[in-house]
């Protein structure tokens, strides 16, 4: 499970700097656009440089986690699945996926 949880961080990092840069070409959103980079460059960082399994996971956990709970912030606001929601759902099904491989 782990394994399989560690090759999952660099595709959410990917998911994750390109939401933000389709949220700044889509809604011009500065904001967007910073923490996508910043919250993708760290997971892909994290993944590149940790040499440890557990530090990969516990980090791409905690990355995952902080995103979740801005997303579900957002979609609370907002109401509209795209892109909040669906950040929501892939940021919570992340963190799950990073938390059980770090956690077995």
């Amino acid at each position: 499970m782990s394994q399989i949880a560690v090759f999952i961080i660099p595709v959410y990092a990917l998911i994750v700097i390109f939401g933000g840069i389709f949220g700044y070409l889509k809604a011009k959103s500065k904001m967007s656009l910073i923490s996508g980079l910043v919250s993708g460059v760290a997971l892909l960082a994290n993944w590149l440089l940790a040499e440890s399994i557990a530090v990969k996971l516990g980090m791409a956990t905690a990355i995952a986690a902080v995103l979740s709970i801005t997303f579900i912030i957002r979609f609370v606001r907002t109401r509209k699945f795209m892109p909040a929601g669906l950040m929501m759902l892939l940021s919570l099904a992340a963190t799950i996926v990073f938390a059980l491989g770090w956690l077995a």
